[in-house]
């Protein structure tokens, strides 16, 4: 069979990811086959950029392809096992789209005119036998063709939201191009023409009021992955697999692209970023490639109540609430704070917990590209705050309590908006603030204790850190000895009894009338 430039393009791309270093998700594969032919043969699968999006299409465009022959691509994997492989294995004409070829050639609102021009000219060429016919879109030629041969199509989408994010949403070209899909895949002819069809892009499918524009399809997102999660990125043991096959440091993997929460998967790791790491011997921000920054920079600084307070809270550790369902899954439809906590959740800029319904800073790479977004801000208060963190974690090490003090205080003025000044979570998250450049070589737990008056923050070092571990106690208008009487007094929490090396207890009372901090600190040295 002829090969074209988007019919029958061939397993080119897979063979490439095979010949580098290659995780096995192939079982996404049983996902997908499980919906060819069904109701539910239309899916919808976005992620954050970096994630693995167009390896994946690439690998369906290998196994489904009818013009190349993939077995060999699939025989030491996974779906190679599955009952479905041979069923489905290199039996259909696919087409493969990638959007984003168009949105970088084309600027104009007949952007999906030439899409469909240039899908029929190449289709027309695998099959010599059909004719152009006055007035044919797409969809008339593909279901002549269905007709004749008897054959079903794949359609592969890459990138289907690049349109939608370089156009507005009310435009000419992004109103032309939701009725395009809509002929396409949500038609009378479409359960004649397509075994199958996957999208996939960074933003779910557009919605209009409250439903989808085509809520035929089943979407799996970074907000609602379903039985995809695993596929998003790389599990712990994934990734651990590989720090022992290259003889890399998991812990320091962990820390830098660990933490997000993909559905039920309690622990995904940034694919991208773990295999660049890999690669350069070296864990740093990977991040900046992703190409999102400068969108990330004038959404946190929009004027919705309560979003800058939100973004502090994150930046210390701490979660925001977050409702998702209302987002129009458009990046130029923002209305609320809710709206800019879902984008950054699409962006990888935060992780969602659907349980709590929180989201929050993933890991050290995000939140350093988080810190680098709110310096392009007007923030000026935050940016002095963590910028000073290096020297009062030094201090602190270096027991310096007066130091500490102040550092504190400056810490506590500056950033006293998130809740009121004299509230107990507002003072715990402004230390997290204060202690923002600690996370470089610490573990940080916040707890909130019940009742009134402290909240504890505890830094457990990381693998291969020489420091002493360190317990804060927070006091109020009392006596800074006594956080220190009542750390000495109360059951450490679990993370700090495990540690064995030194401790430092590092004791913290606010004076609410001066407004001031005064510092204890004592050092409890490890027993041998």
């Amino acid at each position: 069979m002829t090969m074209g430039k988007y019919i029958n393009v061939g397993n080119a791309g897979f063979l490439s990811s095979r010949n580098s270093e290659y995780v096995d998700k192939s079982e996404l594969i049983t996902i997908v086959n499980k919906t060819l032919f069904t109701d539910q043969r239309f899916s919808c699968v976005t992620r954050c950029r970096r994630f693995g999006k167009s390896m994946a299409a690439k690998m369906l465009c290998a196994y489904y392809d009818h013009s190349v022959d993939s077995r060999s691509l699939f025989a030491d994997l996974k779906i190679a096992k599955d009952t479905s492989f041979e069923k489905h294995l290199n039996k259909y004409p696919v087409i493969y789209l990638d959007i984003s070829d168009f949105v970088t050639r084309y600027h104009d609102d007949d952007i999906v005119g030439k899409i469909d021009a240039a899908l029929q000219a190449d289709i027309l060429k695998a099959y010599p036998g059909q004719e152009a016919q006055e007035g044919d879109d797409l969809m008339d030629l593909l279901f002549r063709i269905a007709e004749d041969t008897d054959e079903r199509f794949v359609f592969i989408i890459d990138e289907w939201d690049a349109i939608c994010r370089e156009f507005k949403s009310g435009t000419s070209a992004m109103d032309r191009y939701v009725n395009w899909l809509r002929r396409m895949f949500k038609g009378g002819l479409t359960m004649n023409v397509f075994a199958g069809v996957y999208m996939t892009g960074i933003l779910p499918v557009k919605k209009y009021k409250t439903e989808s524009a085509l809520n035929n399809f089943m979407e799996y997102s970074m907000v609602n992955p379903r039985k995809m999660a695993s596929y998003f990125g790389f599990t712990k043991d994934e990734v651990r697999a590989l720090a022992k096959k290259y003889d890399e440091d998991f812990d320091e993997l962990a820390k830098w692209y660990d933490g997000y929460q993909i559905g039920n998967e309690q622990s995904m790791f940034n694919p991208n970023s773990v295999m660049q790491a890999i690669d350069s011997n070296m864990c740093k921000s990977y991040w900046a490639s992703t190409g999102a920054f400068d969108a990330v920079k004038d959404y946190i600084q929009m004027n919705f109540e309560g979003l800058k307070d939100d973004i502090i809270r994150m930046l210390g550790g701490g979660r925001g609430a977050v409702d998702p369902t209302g987002f129009q899954n458009d990046m130029s439809v923002i209305r609320n704070r809710d709206d800019v906590l879902t984008v950054l959740i699409h962006l990888g800029y935060l992780s969602y917990d659907w349980r709590e319904e929180e989201c929050y800073i993933p890991n050290r790479e995000v939140a350093g590209e988080m810190v680098n977004a709110v310096k392009a801000t007007n923030w000026h208060h935050v940016i002095d705050a963590i910028e000073q963190s290096k020297q009062l974690l030094r201090a602190t090490l270096d027991g310096d309590c007066e130091a500490v003090a102040r550092g504190i205080d400056a810490a506590h003025d500056e950033n006293t908006s998130i809740l009121s000044y004299n509230n107990e979570n507002s003072l715990a998250c402004v230390l997290s603030i204060a202690y923002f450049y600690a996370r470089n070589d610490y573990v940080i737990h916040r707890e909130l204790a019940s009742g009134k008056g402290f909240a504890d923050l505890a830094l457990i070092p990381r693998k291969n850190v020489e420091s002493p571990a360190i317990v804060l106690e927070l006091k109020y208008n009392k006596k800074a000895d006594s956080a220190i009487d009542q750390i000495l007094r109360k059951q450490y929490p679990a993370k700090v009894a495990q540690h064995t090396g030194d401790l430092l207890l590092v004791g913290i009372n606010y004076d609410k009338e001066k407004k001031t901090h005064e510092c204890k600190m004592e050092i409890i040295k490890a027993t041998i």
